[in-house]
């Protein structure tokens, strides 16, 4: 494995880290992890040198902290870092952040968390926890030894990012930040503005929430393959990543032992500026191609679920990107079909649950109405 400097810390993380929000689950169900294989994957990933572990209060229902908890166990702990996040839309008054961070500590069975991020920031999010001294908090925990590096993790627009980088002397960002979203949310700029200022900056969403890792449209394939270098669609999107110096981990949330080793095996080889010239153009041109043909930037990151009525809007979106994305019309028409009439998206009574909750900012409503037309 190879190990960077994270920031201007003396420790060093490992360039790939683990995402614990796609582990492994047991019929389908987001909340029912299979904890035999979790737990299988999570000390495989330590033994072959990953120690940088992402959760998050929210991630499998509430059940994935307490999974790498468990997980971590056996002597395991003292060797990895886990970041966890302050679930900052749940805030409401002062004290929740101790109701929290103690729930947490519980659930991981530790008496310390290496990396505590504010949860996916937003301009909302963030003035509300401002006016109930967050920063005091957080600094009052860090002298403590409860919380050793202070970071967030961001979801809104650039402006609000650098007001946000700007307030505090942070430790870390988490961002969202792939080929295809260069422009999206903090972005390149944000990558750069973080990183210049000595914060390290942990990348999330790197293979867009599968999206990246699957064969690309042909159109975007054929222009992949005028490379000299062939390299599967992981590959060129986890080195591109790589390549640039500011980008400190790159946490992949894989599901599979497969992907885990794949995913090991690329970032063993991995180092700055292997990309050629040549390469980096190519992927811009890709970037273009697959921006042209994608008609939702959904992840699948589930914080839109459960819908009040039960629609299954991510597996709703996966179906509709894959039927336009490779013209599979029939297929996913068909698996569509297959839905109850109540996970359907013409039951969308339009409440706005999920898109106050979804961190990509979706018009989920329209992108529904979408659906129902091409599908129903």
């Amino acid at each position: 494995m190879i190990y960077k400097k994270f920031g201007e810390k003396d420790w060093k993380s490992s360039i790939l880290g683990m995402g614990c929000m796609r582990l492994p689950v047991v019929d389908d169900d987001n909340e029912k992890i299979d904890e035999a294989k979790a737990v299988e994957m999570i000390r495989y990933a330590a033994d072959h040198g990953i120690n940088y572990f992402d959760t998050a209060w929210p991630y499998h229902g509430g059940n994935s902290e307490a999974v790498l908890g468990r997980a971590l166990q056996d002597g395991y702990r003292e060797n990895v870092k886990i970041a966890t996040k302050l679930p900052s839309w749940k805030i409401e008054k002062e004290e929740d952040f101790d109701y929290y961070l103690k729930e947490q500590l519980n659930n991981l069975q530790t008496d310390y968390i290496d990396l505590y991020l504010l949860h996916t920031l937003s301009k909302k999010f963030w003035e509300n926890l401002k006016s109930l001294n967050v920063i005091d908090w957080l600094a009052e925990k860090k002298k403590d030894g409860v919380i050793k590096n202070v970071g967030f993790s961001f979801h809104a627009s650039y402006d609000v990012f650098e007001e946000i980088v700007d307030y505090y002397d942070w430790d870390f960002c988490q961002i969202q930040y792939n080929y295809l979203d260069t422009e999206f949310q903090a972005g390149k700029k944000g990558l750069k503005y973080a990183s210049n200022k000595g914060i390290a900056v942990v990348v999330m969403e790197p293979l867009r929430g599968g999206t990246l890792a699957k064969t690309p449209p042909p159109e975007v394939k054929d222009i992949l393959n005028q490379s000299s270098n062939q390299r599967n669609a992981v590959e060129w999107s986890l080195q591109w990543l790589w390549d640039q110096k500011e980008v400190d981990v790159v946490l992949s949330g894989m599901s599979t032992m497969d992907q885990l080793k794949e995913n090991i095996r690329l970032a063993k080889q991995a180092k700055e500026n292997k990309l050629n010239k040549n390469e980096n153009e190519l992927i811009q041109k890709a970037r273009r191609k697959f921006l042209d043909i994608f008609p939702v930037a959904c992840t699948g990151c589930n914080y839109c679920v459960p819908c009040p009525q039960g629609v299954a809007i991510p597996n709703i979106f996966a179906l509709y990107n894959e039927a336009k994305i490779y013209d599979e019309y029939e297929k996913n028409n068909k698996s569509y079909s297959n839905f109850s009439d109540k996970a359907k998206a013409d039951n969308c009574i339009e409440c706005g649950e999920c898109e106050a909750a979804c961190p990509q900012n979706l018009s989920i409503i329209n992108y529904l109405k979408n659906v129902e037309n091409y599908f129903g």
